[in-house]
């Protein structure tokens, strides 16, 4: 288990909070530029947080592997809200998710975020964590980083503009930086180039070997 302790150079690659109209715009942007914003999480236990270097975009009733594609239910209904907001389901019942709610009201699409950079409240995250072992298993996957920050149902449908969970303007990545591949974990639409990541970051999940892999284009 290496330290607790975040490197000093590690904490302060924030600044304000992403905005609703960051949100309101095609979601394969959103998700793109998602890549280096920081997310955190406020709890009575502390703040932990992380830099997003993987994320899927999710676009709607017509991508079957959107909960959208069921049509607007109980379980879908913040996909249908308004931009700028977090939609946080359950799966495989023990493990939850996080996304941001993309374009306008009544438009179901979202961001999941897959994988972060731990910056801060380590300790928190090895203590919600106890079976990793390595600082990049913390969360290197869309349950993971929903059990590191604890983030649950209490925060489904909250703004990610004000505690107790937001998304921060944070250091950008560059195009050059930045692969494109399919979806992870998916059966429908699985071959649809809409995962984003960070090339070369040890905090991304695992790529199948199968995958295609593609610089981004914008």
């Amino acid at each position: 288990m290496t330290s607790n302790a975040a490197p000093p150079a590690r904490r302060s690659r924030s600044g304000p909070p992403l905005p609703v109209s960051f949100y309101a715009r095609d979601t394969e942007s959103v998700a793109r530029e998602l890549l280096g914003a920081v997310l955190e999480c406020h709890t009575p236990a502390g703040l932990a947080r992380g830099r997003i270097v993987e994320t899927e975009a999710y676009l709607g009733e017509h991508d079957a592997a959107c909960h959208a594609a069921a049509g607007l239910t109980r379980r879908t209904e913040p996909l249908y809200g308004p931009p700028g907001i977090a939609y946080v389901y359950r799966i495989y019942g023990m493990h939850w998710c996080v996304n941001a709610v993309t374009r306008a009201s009544g438009s179901p699409s979202a961001v999941l975020v897959r994988a972060l950079e731990p910056l801060e409240g380590m300790e928190l995250m090895w203590e919600r964590r106890p079976t990793a072992r390595l600082e990049r298993d913390l969360t290197n996957g869309p349950g993971k980083l929903c059990a590191a920050l604890a983030i649950g149902a209490a925060h489904n449908g909250l703004p990610l503009q004000r505690s107790p969970l937001l998304i921060r303007a944070g250091q950008p990545v560059p195009d050059s930086a930045v692969e494109v591949t399919p979806r992870i974990g998916i059966t429908r639409a699985a071959d649809w180039p809409l995962r984003y990541l960070v090339r070369d970051s040890p905090f991304v999940s695992s790529t199948p070997s199968s995958f295609p892999r593609q610089p981004y284009r914008r």
